[in-house]
């Protein structure tokens, strides 16, 4: 064999090990060889370093069902004596700046109505439901979701899924003390990231304990459930009825 046969040889071995390496990234996913009886869909996902849940959710879901028709109710129209905190309308929040331009809070009407019930017990006691938050435009969850790390996911919904926030029927709350009008203190603060929000949380004192628990009972009573990691978090139990939406609070329709 000649010396220009050997160099082209030599070539061909470079650009042949050279292809075989970028074929194993093909597409952005690293190619090995498949165990038995596994696809090369489900064998390329495994390995691609894959995006965390719900990261690829830049477009509302899509969702099929027979759901109902919605019909937001305004809180403080409906029981004046239920305070507004909007936090998001401000910036007092984990963001750091406003992501509504009104400071406004509604519930699909069951829940709203639940909610009216659960603050009526409450003022039995001497103490009234301050709102913080309540229906959530989808768009809203996909900002709090792409600004929030990793390690903190569990605090925020997953867009992909959409929020029960997003269908109306998820409302963040606390109480407040009726002679004074202050806010109670609680085991920890309104969107804290850390196991002080988990709603069993065994640390704080024992009157924080207390106002968390008279807050659980009363919302438990009227058909909402606790969010595992978020004691001010509450979801109604007719949830699944309503549908994601994606509207700003001015285009609900007026007088509810």
């Amino acid at each position: 064999m000649s010396h220009i046969s050997h160099q082209r040889l030599r070539r061909l071995l470079i650009l042949s090990a050279l292809l075989f390496s970028l074929g194993r990234f093909a597409n952005g996913y690293f190619i090995c060889r498949m165990p038995k009886g596994h696809s090369y869909d489900a064998w390329r996902t495994a390995y691609a370093g894959a995006a965390p849940q719900g990261a690829a959710a830049n477009e509302m879901p899509k969702e099929k069902g027979d759901f109902l028709e919605p019909d937001l109710l305004e809180l403080v129209k409906l029981d004046s004596t239920i305070k507004l905190d909007i936090r998001y309308a401000t910036s007092n929040n984990f963001l750091g700046r406003p992501v509504y331009k009104e400071g406004r809070a509604f519930l699909q009407r069951p829940a709203a109505e639940a909610l009216k019930r659960a603050n009526r017990r409450l003022r039995e006691k001497g103490y009234g439901l301050l709102v913080f938050d309540g229906y959530r435009p989808w768009s809203v969850t996909k900002l709090f979701w792409d600004s929030t790390p990793q390690d903190k996911k569990r605090f925020v919904a997953d867009p992909s899924q959409g929020s029960r926030h997003n269908r109306g029927c998820a409302v963040d709350l606390t109480l407040y003390d009726q002679r004074s009008g202050r806010e109670v203190e609680m085991p920890s603060g309104y969107d804290e990231m850390t196991e002080r929000a988990y709603p069993n949380y065994s640390g704080g004192t024992e009157e924080q304990r207390r106002m968390r628990e008279t807050l659980r009972e009363a919302m438990e009573s009227e058909g909402f459930t606790v969010y595992e990691f978020e004691w001010w978090h509450f979801d109604y139990k007719d949830w699944k009825r309503y549908s994601i939406l994606d509207i700003g609070f001015d285009q609900i329709k007026k007088g509810r």
